[in-house]
C-alpha cells in the first residue's frame, strides 16, 4: 500500500483527535457540528456486515467548521501518529449504573464501552463519562465529558463519582468520609446532600478533568 494512501483508521483517529482537541467526546463533536449525536461513534465505523464505514466529506467539513480547525491542521491530525493522546474508555453517565461495566475495584470492564482520545494521563485505568441532562448544573452541562481516575487519592472537597451497590452512579463533592459513612454534597443546589453507609458504597473515584 502506498505510504500516502489514507486509511480508514487514520481518518477516524483524526476525528477522535479533533474531538479531544476541542475537549469533546465523539458524540459531543457531532452535536456541535449539527449532526446526529451518533455520527462519529465507534459503532458507526463498521457496518453490521463488517465492512469499514467512512465518514462523509460533509460531516468532516461540518466538524472542522464547528471547531474552527483548518483542513491543513486536520491533515496534521491524520499524519501525526503520536498525537499526544491515547484512547480511554468512554460511556454515558446514565448507562454506567447498569451491570457489567465495572469490576469490583471500580475499574472499567466488559464490553459496551466506546473510546475517546485524551491527552496522556498517568492512570492506565482512567475512563470517561459523558454527562446527560441538567442534574449536575452548574458544574457539568449536558454533553460534558468528565475523566475519572480510580488510582487518584480522594480527599475532602474533591469532586468524585460514587457507585452504590444498588447500581446508582452519581457525581458529587466529597464532604466527609469515615470508615462507616460518606457525606456527599450535590453539585446542583437543587438537589439535597447525601449520606451513605460505606456498606452501601461499591466504590468512590476522583474526577480529575472535565471538558468545560
Amino acid at each position: 500500500m502506498p505510504a500516502s494512501m489514507l486509511t480508514h483508521n487514520q481518518i477516524w483517529t483524526a476525528l477522535d483527535r479533533l474531538a479531544a482537541r476541542a475537549k469533546l467526546s465523539p458524540s459531543g463533536l457531532a452535536k456541535r457540528a449539527g449532526l446526529d449525536a451518533t455520527t462519529f461513534n465507534k459503532s458507526k465505523r463498521v457496518t453490521p456486515d463488517g465492512r469499514a464505514r467512512w465518514p462523509s466529506t460533509e460531516s468532516v467539513a461540518k466538524a472542522l467548521q464547528a471547531t474552527g480547525v483548518s483542513i491543513d491542521l486536520f491533515v496534521q491530525l491524520i499524519s501525526d501518529r503520536a498525537g499526544g493522546t491515547r484512547a480511554i474508555p468512554l460511556i454515558g453517565f446514565a448507562k454506567a449504573g447498569s451491570g457489567g461495566f465495572f469490576d469490583d475495584g471500580g475499574f472499567p470492564a466488559g464490553k459496551g464501552w466506546d473510546e475517546i482520545a485524551f491527552p496522556a494521563v498517568n492512570d492506565e485505568h482512567a475512563y470517561a463519562l459523558e454527562v446527560a441532562g441538567d442534574s449536575m448544573l452548574p458544574a457539568y452541562r449536558d454533553g460534558d465529558v468528565i475523566m475519572v481516575s480510580p488510582a487518584a487519592p480522594v480527599r475532602r472537597g474533591d469532586r468524585v463519582v460514587v457507585k452504590t451497590k444498588g447500581g446508582e452512579v452519581m457525581a458529587k463533592e466529597l464532604k466527609r468520609q469515615t470508615t462507616k459513612s460518606v457525606e456527599l454534597k450535590s453539585l446542583n443546589a437543587a438537589h439535597p446532600e447525601r449520606t451513605l453507609s460505606m456498606n452501601d458504597v461499591d466504590w468512590i473515584a476522583r474526577i480529575v478533568w472535565a471538558s468545560q
